[in-house]
């Protein structure tokens, strides 16, 4: 154990942010460059290196959580680096954009603030890329078998990965420009920055792994021809299938899907354009959906100068603090304050969109709403409470539904689905179609990046044992694995 004392004589301390003011100009990373090495030896020293790491379950990769935090707290970080990948491919994804169920679940959080898991996560792997301990791992032979992946999001990329460090050829398959999935063009570039994508690219390409841009499997390629083409396929192609609001003045202009909102502004940063073709600058926005995509959207409104940013959310306030009926170790819904949050804007909750109003030339706006309540079990709205507000721009950031099945990819392959819209798939991650595999969204529906990973990470395991018979891959999760919540 670091310091037995440590959680009783230092207090939780989490990444300083830059001032609002400053970052709300730039589209840089918001944290203070520097800021977290300084302290992070005494926060990994509150790590109470429990009998029963309860973070363990609150992660579904199963971090090995107490062994980096006393590693860093020695400030080894060779040694910390080397158990943050012994279980996650890409720390430096998880420790900027995951919501850390692990610290819902950390055993100091029963009566302190948890442990800065995340924090000191993010800290050992940029230290590690700093110190040049991230290096690629090309496999010792090739087994001579082939895999394709559908997808470079976080799922593809950790079974790429994987399967090609086990010796097999592997081609990832992106219908984007460029490989990263929602990484690359759903999180904003102050989320983090996408140089933390592009270097681990360019480690998976001296790997061995192969990438084949703007080729859509169901649209550029048949499904039952790639099929052929490879020993094993692993579809990882996200939930892309974006939850729509059928309301009355839904297809007026300026009312659009965050997934068509949040690439643009990236592909801006890109370089690939000089402004974006749908951008809030002087806008009164409407952003529907309290989530985190919706947060994404409020922080991009901000740095495109809207002039206005208002944030609806169906349902009610959370509480700031958990409630009974969400105990330790669970994930609970609390009130959270993002980065964006802290830019400006309103944000609204319990209040139901009723319709939209436009203009002579079809331009949305104003936005009708009104108050709801949940009573029996059910939506209510509340009489008299109906209310307009200004909204030139609508972002609708309210989940997603399924995987795309408008590309042909579900239907060429014959896959099955479940009742929810996702690919089917058995306790090996293996579809109804011999040597397809599913990981993801795509199997699991919307979900964290965690447990994306966390997939690719146990597909990839199926598929070795599919092409070889047997495999040393680990397999964090299984299929049926949901998250510790009540």
């Amino acid at each position: 154990m670091a310091d037995p004392k440590g959680f009783l004589t230092h207090e939780r301390e989490v990444a300083k942010t830059r001032p609002v003011e400053e970052r709300v100009k730039d589209w840089n990373e918001v944290y203070q460059p520097g800021s977290l090495l300084p302290i992070i030896s005494k926060q990994a020293s509150r790590c109470m290196d429990c009998g029963i790491p309860f973070c363990h379950n609150g992660c579904p990769l199963g971090n090995l959580i107490p062994e980096w935090n006393d590693y860093a707290y020695r400030e080894d970080w060779s040694a910390a680096s080397e158990r943050l990948h012994a279980t996650n491919n890409f720390p430096e994804f998880t420790g900027r954009l995951c919501p850390a169920p692990c610290e819902s679940a950390c055993v100091l959080g029963i009566n302190q603030p948890a442990v800065t898991i995340k924090n000191v996560e993010v800290s050992i792997i940029d230290k590690a890329w700093d110190k040049g301990d991230v290096t690629p791992q090309p496999p010792e032979r090739l087994s001579g078998k082939t895999v394709a992946v559908i997808g470079s999001g976080p799922a593809g990329l950790a079974a790429a990965q994987q399967l090609t460090r086990a010796g097999h050829t592997v081609a990832v398959y992106e219908r984007a420009d460029r490989i990263g999935g929602l990484l690359r063009y759903g999180i904003p570039e102050f989320k983090m920055e996408k140089r933390h994508i592009n270097r681990r690219i360019e480690q998976m390409r001296a790997e061995g792994t192969k990438f084949r841009t703007e080729v859509e499997i169901g649209r550029d390629i048949d499904a039952k021809k790639l099929r052929k083409r490879y020993d094993a396929v692993v579809i990882a192609a996200g939930a892309t299938t974006s939850r729509d609001l059928p309301v009355p003045g839904r297809d007026l202009k300026g009312i659009h899907f965050a997934m068509e909102y949040l690439p643009l502004a990236n592909k801006v940063q890109e370089g690939d354009l000089t402004v974006a073709p749908i951008t809030a600058e002087g806008k009164h926005v409407v952003v529907i959906g309290g989530g985190d995509t919706g947060a994404d959207c409020v922080g991009t409104a901000h740095r495109q100068g809207a002039a206005s940013v208002t944030q609806l959310e169906i349902m009610p306030k959370p509480g700031e603090e958990r409630s009974a009926n969400q105990p330790w170790p669970t994930f609970p819904m609390l009130y959270k304050v993002t980065s964006a949050h802290e830019e400006g804007g309103e944000r609204v909750y319990s209040v139901s969109t009723t319709h939209f109003e436009g203009d002579e030339d079809g331009n949305v706006q104003a936005l009708h709403l009104i108050e709801v309540e949940f009573k029996d079990g059910k939506l209510e709205q509340k009489a008299g409470t109906e209310r307009v507000i200004p909204a030139q721009l609508v972002t609708l950031a309210m989940g997603f539904t399924g995987t795309d099945q408008e590309n042909g990819l579900v239907e060429q392959f014959g896959l099955e689905l479940d009742a929810r819209g996702n690919v089917a798939r058995d306790a090996d991650f293996a579809t109804n179609v011999p040597g397809v595999y599913v990981a993801g969204d795509a199997g699991r529906g919307q979900s964290l990046i965690v447990w994306a990973i966390a997939e690719g990470r146990s597909a990839a395991r199926g598929v070795d044992r599919f092409l070889t018979g047997a495999s040393a891959l680990p397999a964090p999760i299984k299929p049926t694995d949901r998250a510790l919540t009540v």
